[in-house]
């Protein structure tokens, strides 16, 4: 408690903010933790259905900077209320509509706009409420607050349907989760500041300079939006995993995260962000060969806990993808200029993952698992070499000095 003090100024709504994301993060937890055997137990989608629907989940993401623009007269609170609201609308559909894949897709779509829209703004409101120089602290009390939720929510899903065999509760937890986010939302309504909101998050920013940083984003797109994607869905259709396993896999790699963050973090500071670049895809091969052949050369049983120890640790290693950002930093001439150019970033990475998750879904149904993770493997040993042509710090430097 005395950190949220000290982080926060006493005259902000920050309370409203940290208790809607913590509440936000409960609810996200029960969706996403029986989301995909959802889809792929009741809603009958294969696996070019799952490509196919998460093209339009991450559509939002490629269009957030120009919804953000559209929204351009609102205050950072009044977006942040707006994406409540459309998350609350998405999740009611995916409780209540029929679960045909048309509707579905549509439903989840609709929550991922929302989503976005409040992922837009909660840093900015943020670093709006918190004391001067106390503005990483507030955003790792903000973090913990919607991580706590999340891993909550991911080891009630565990619990309840680890006792329930058969006839698993989907629509009632998803009832659940929308009445928490109905409630997030409505706790949200007492944000009543009139923070500006970023302007970064609403342009896109090219710079020659930055050209590296732009590739090094579609590789982690691309990688990333395999595993994201079609991680959990290997394990469900082709080992058959549960809800139950699926959502304390992701309480693990939620775990294994938050405490390996700070530690990746202190290895960039220590080798540099060049060495994380090229080391952590080179890592990644090893990670895509034993998902995509485990089970040619294990038991299915081995095989299958071989892949859930992969999906962790792809997990921990994404978490190098901070490097790109100390690379940026270096690069920048002042903070405006590092976030306009993440920003940018992001939109690039959500722009690669659209297609990818199309294309890994064809790729998985036409020619298999091994195929697909062939190609992330690809993907990340293109993403080393091209890390290889990054100027490490010193020579950053070196080159400034001499321009």
């Amino acid at each position: 408690m005395n950190r949220i003090k000290n982080a926060f100024r006493e005259d902000a709504k920050f309370k409203p903010l940290l208790l809607s994301l913590l509440i936000t993060g409960l609810a996200l937890g029960l969706y996403k933790g029986m989301l995909d055997n959802f889809l792929a137990e009741v809603v009958q989608m294969n696996e070019m259905d799952r490509g196919v629907m998460e093209f339009f989940r991450e559509l939002p993401g490629v269009l957030l900077i120009f919804i953000l623009a559209v929204l351009y007269m609102f205050s950072a609170e009044a977006i942040y209320k707006i994406g409540a609201v459309i998350m609350l609308v998405g999740m009611a559909m995916v409780a209540s509509l029929p679960a045909t894949k048309v509707l579905a897709t549509l439903s989840i779509c609709v929550y991922s706009l929302g989503e976005h829209i409040q992922l837009g703004m909660k840093n900015t409101l943020t670093l709006s409420y918190a004391k001067k120089d106390r503005g990483g602290e507030a955003l790792g009390v903000q973090g913990a607050a919607n991580q706590i939720g999340t891993l909550v929510g991911y080891l009630v899903i565990v619990v309840v349907f680890s006792m329930v065999t058969k006839d698993q509760p989907y629509r009632i937890f998803f009832a659940v989760a929308a009445v928490l986010t109905g409630i997030a939302a409505a706790i949200s309504m007492g944000l009543t500041g009139k923070s500006q909101a970023d302007a970064t998050k609403r342009r896109f920013y090219f710079h020659k300079k930055y050209h590296k940083f732009y590739m090094l984003e579609m590789f982690y797109g691309a990688r990333k939006q395999v595993f994201m994607t079609f991680g959990p869905y290997v394990l469900i259709l082709f080992y058959g995993a549960n809800a139950a396993t699926i959502s304390l896999l992701f309480a693990i790699s939620a775990v294994a995260c938050f405490f390996a963050s700070p530690i990746v973090g202190k290895i960039i500071d220590k080798i540099g962000y060049k060495v994380v670049m090229v080391s952590d895809t080179l890592i990644l091969v090893i990670v895509c060969f034993f998902y995509g052949f485990a089970h040619h050369i294990f038991p299915r049983d081995v095989a299958f806990v071989i892949c859930c120890i992969n999906y962790v640790l792809d997990s921990v290693i994404s978490l190098a993808s901070m490097a790109t950002n100390v690379y940026v930093k270096d690069l920048s001439d002042n903070a405006d200029e590092v976030k306009a150019t993440i920003s940018t970033g992001v939109s690039i990475n959500h722009l690669i993952s659209v297609f990818i998750a199309l294309c890994g879904g064809w790729l998985w149904k036409s020619l298999g698992i091994e195929i697909l993770f062939i190609c992330s493997a690809v993907l990340g040993l293109c993403n080393s070499a091209y890390a290889l042509t990054v100027k490490n710090k010193k020579q950053l430097q070196a080159a400034q000095k001499n321009a």
